[in-house]
């Protein structure tokens, strides 16, 4: 499909190392100009939902700044562009858990908020898991949490787990245990 938007214009407003945010000067679709702003990632979002052979997962939780709010997730970070999507989804694994994993799924792509962001994410399931030791980044303070995947599944449709990626992320594992006879 044809795009029905005009770019007149871009302003870098702000960059940092993860984002940059641009003010386009633009042409709506119905002949009216206008600004959009865009927030434009600098990494791909990589979430896992690692399993174990008795379908426990692992939680993240932590205090997100953005939401003045405390979050519990998926295992999951943003993965350089110049890496593959698995090299960076076993980094964020074993980063944020201490698990290394021999058998890795890509089963979801997804836009975290296209209305404002060009950010795009995967998640991956991982299995057949070794433990080790994590290596937190500075700014993470995270509290892991062991627990079967059924419980995951009813924190998301408690409201419990808002995080986007991470509510498809564990909606798309289950709907494929289902299938796969596992669930």
């Amino acid at each position: 499909m044809k795009n029905p938007w005009t770019t007149l214009s871009k302003t870098e407003i702000y960059t940092n190392p993860w984002i940059t945010v641009e003010e386009h000067q633009v042409i709506n679709p119905k002949g009216g100009s206008g600004i959009y702003g865009q927030v434009h990632f600098k990494n791909i979002a990589i979430g896992i939902i690692p399993l174990d052979k008795e379908l426990h997962t692992w939680l993240i939780g932590q205090y997100r700044y953005t939401l003045d709010d405390y979050s519990w997730e998926i295992p999951m970070g943003g993965s350089p562009i110049s890496d593959t999507l698995e090299a960076g989804a076993m980094r964020e694994l074993k980063e944020e858990t201490g698990l290394s994993a021999k058998r890795w799924r890509n089963i979801l792509r997804i836009h975290t908020s296209n209305s404002v962001t060009d950010e795009v994410g995967f998640v991956f399931i991982a299995e057949d898991l070794t433990e080790g030791e994590t290596d937190f980044d500075e700014t993470e303070d995270l509290q892991i949490r062991k627990l079967p995947f059924v419980e995951a599944v009813q924190m998301v449709m408690s409201g419990q787990i808002t995080d986007a990626i991470s509510m498809a992320g564990i909606l798309k594992t289950e709907k494929i245990l289902i299938e796969e006879g596992r669930l």
